[in-house]
């Protein structure tokens, strides 16, 4: 008999969901948003690092759908995630509604896989002040050839 052609071991793509959490008093307060985020991913299990700080690290491959939400640690504080600023490259996020609310998020499809770590930039809205907030340490992507460096 023949030998059987590999099969690829690429497991498929999945979801893997950014989440930011947000003490919108203390940054309001301090002006400072890096001591107030802590940003999570559900893919911890493949290699995600940097749990609770703002330079979270999450791996991804090629096909795998990214969703960022918030989470306002003080639920009668206004937070809002406004935008994203990747490589359009590596992802094109766009803004969504949870049907039926005004709940923003945020998807994007992982163009291709990632060689080098790509930071990214994320805007909030926090209270009544109309100037964004963005922290000055940044998360990144990253996939498993970065995961050494």
């Amino acid at each position: 008999m023949p030998p059987r052609a590999k099969q690829s071991q690429r497991r498929p793509a999945r979801p893997v969901t950014i989440t930011a959490v947000v003490d919108p008093v203390a940054a309001l307060a301090s002006e400072n948003l890096d001591d107030n985020l802590y940003l999570y991913d559900t893919n911890r299990a493949d290699g995600s690092t940097g749990f609770g700080t703002p330079e979270l690290r999450s791996l991804v491959r090629k096909g795998d759908t990214l969703l960022w939400n918030v989470i306002p640690l003080e639920c009668e504080t206004y937070v809002s995630l406004t935008g994203i600023e990747i490589d359009p490259q590596i992802a094109e996020p766009t803004q969504q509604v949870y049907p039926g609310t005004d709940i923003v998020f945020w998807t994007a499809e992982v163009k291709q896989d990632i060689t080098e770590p790509v930071p990214y930039r994320l805007s909030f809205l926090l209270g009544t002040v109309s100037t964004p907030f963005s922290p000055t340490a940044r998360p990144v992507l990253a996939g498993p050839a970065a995961e050494g460096k």
